[in-house]
């Protein structure tokens, strides 16, 4: 993703959900470089080279359900939550009612018919992201793992407008999202050999290197889910549990 403001139908925001937000926050910041800007009383939200891109918060919050795991949120922009939320309902998954947040913008959790949640986002003053996501520590690719693929790409085609691909891969076929002309997500079948994984969105960071990454989350207390690997014509990556428990991914791009 290059620089410029999210469109609607494109992933525009991220927000973390953590215990020890003080401890995370060195961690990501040493990392991946983030620096953040409090919100006070609500929690802090994160910049990549002067951009924000999301928001850092204590999972421990009384704002955060009960049993909700450490995890990286997101968020596609649409020019109505109100009507994203009918949408998604018709579409067989389920919306929570949409609410404003102060004059920032409006919002709506959502969750598909797999289950993955995800947010969509009305922007009013918050515009989203407008980072290069080209840069060290900056969100740049989303990629839901799930049980159906039939089904989670019938729903986000219906929802988003989107337009799959799919990739033929040993073991599983990869499907990617197109949002116009523009990639914005992928999509992948939970193997029996990835354990009890829940369907759910993953976020990928953009790195210089992604091996150096991974051994310094390690030297940090991290520990890797997925080891560093090659994405032929793609890139190079690697899958980090965070010490306080948030799973993401980091790629270096070969292009």
């Amino acid at each position: 993703m290059t620089a410029g403001t999210r469109k609607a139908g494109e992933f525009c925001w991220i927000n973390m959900l953590t215990p020890q937000p003080a401890q995370a926050r060195a961690f990501f910041a040493e990392l991946l470089g983030w620096t953040y800007v409090e919100m006070s009383g609500m929690g802090h939200s994160v910049q990549v080279g002067g951009r924000n891109i999301g928001g850092l918060f204590d999972l421990e919050s009384p704002n955060t359900p009960k049993g909700t795991p450490p995890l990286i949120g997101v968020m596609v922009k649409v020019e109505s939550a109100d009507v994203a939320c009918d949408k998604v309902t018709s579409l067989g998954g389920k919306a929570k009612p949409a609410f404003d947040i102060l004059d920032q913008g409006r919002m709506a959790v959502c969750t598909d018919p797999n289950g993955a949640e995800f947010d969509v986002w009305e922007p009013k003053k918050l515009l989203g992201t407008d980072v290069d996501g080209t840069l060290h520590g900056a969100p740049s690719w989303f990629e839901t793992m799930t049980t159906d693929v039939n089904r989670a790409a019938a729903f986000y085609s219906g929802l988003f407008g989107w337009t799959k691909d799919v990739t033929p891969t040993p073991g599983s076929n990869y499907t990617t999202f197109t949002h116009g002309t523009t990639p914005v997500a992928g999509m992948m079948t939970i193997t029996p050999q990835m354990g009890k994984l829940r369907p759910h969105w993953g976020t990928y960071f953009t790195v210089k290197n992604a091996d150096e990454t991974a051994r310094e989350a390690v030297d940090l207390g991290a520990r890797l889910c997925v080891a560093p690997r090659d994405i032929p014509g793609i890139g190079r990556f690697c899958g980090i549990t965070s010490p306080q428990g948030v799973t993401f991914y980091v790629i270096k791009y070969s292009h």
